[in-house]
């Protein structure tokens, strides 16, 4: 039953299309197509999806003219300001940046100008004031689809990015096929310990999880991914080697512990990428189970 289509992976709806998401920080490449997201109210978003974006004029916009984007999930599900909850909602899009163009500084000399020369601009966060967020605008809106209309986001969490406490998050786990199927059929055994003690490990990121088991005897033909969704729960942060809590969050009460990427974890995390460890694993729903050479073929960038 896991392995039925195999054989057509490119579909956009199929487990193996992984879409291109932005990590933090990250500026989008010139003529690459991105998973970005826009928050509005509920009536604006079926009129969105019936009849397309329209440009904004820029007045009193901090990168003028065009049409507001995000790859921060986080951030659009706070939008509009004064609405509330209930009426508002996420659109979930495609957007093929075209031509970009970085502002990297707050007195860029082209932030409201850009639009006779690039297709997109991209206002990295940080860069108004300390704290404040990325930001993507886009001129044409032709450039721009929209795939789904969402009340809530399961949400991709990106690097650097602490998990929202009760929120549900796509991630993987990486294994060898004969322990991917044992865990298909029956679920995940959490380790007795580990680096971040007894748990499931997770991570968002699917470019580590196909590198796992960490054994360079094992070829891919032997490996295989489990995507699955998280509701994380209650998140502990563990940012170093030798934290109190290391091991014994869940005794304070914490559903799962976070590793954050890059510099905070050298001498935990060979890769430098983050790692989750869930405690419980019936917070852990299976959703597919993906042959690694497979998601190479479909996926370039994964290789």
């Amino acid at each position: 039953m896991a392995c039925k289509g195999y054989n057509k992976p490119r579909k956009p709806n199929s487990p193996y299309f992984v879409e291109e998401f932005l990590e933090t920080n990250t500026h989008p490449e010139d003529q690459r197509v991105y998973v970005m997201y826009h928050g509005t109210t509920k009536n604006d978003a079926e009129k969105i999806k019936l009849n397309g974006f329209e440009r904004s004029d820029g007045q009193g916009r901090t990168l003028g003219a065009g049409v507001y984007v995000s790859r921060d999930t986080q951030k659009d599900m706070q939008y509009p300001p004064g609405v509330s909850k209930n009426k508002k909602r996420v659109l979930e899009l495609k957007v093929n940046v075209g031509r970009v163009l970085v502002i990297d500084k707050p007195d860029h000399p082209m932030m409201k100008t850009w639009q006779d020369s690039y297709d997109s601009a991209w206002l990295k966060a940080g860069v108004l004031h300390p704290g404040s967020s990325e930001e993507g605008c886009i001129h044409d809106p032709i450039r721009i689809k929209v795939v789904s209309v969402k009340k809530q986001l399961c949400a991709q969490l990106t690097e650097g990015v602490k998990p929202v406490e009760h929120q549900a998050y796509v991630m993987y786990h990486g294994t060898t096929a004969q322990i991917g199927q044992a865990i298909w059929a029956s679920g995940f055994q959490p380790s007795s310990d580990g680096m971040l003690g007894r748990g499931v490990y997770v991570t968002r990121d699917i470019r580590k999880a196909i590198k796992y088991p960490d054994d360079d005897k094992i070829p891919d033909s032997n490996r295989v991914v489990l995507k699955v969704k998280v509701d994380v729960g209650k998140v502990k942060v563990i940012n170093r080697q030798g934290h109190d809590m290391q091991k014994t969050w869940h005794r304070y009460g914490f559903d799962t512990a976070w590793l954050p990427p890059n510099a905070p974890n050298v001498g935990m995390v060979r890769s430098g990428q983050e790692e989750n460890c869930v405690y419980d694993p019936n917070r852990i729903k299976r959703v597919a189970i993906l042959k690694v050479p497979i998601l190479k073929k479909w996926n370039p960038s994964l290789k």
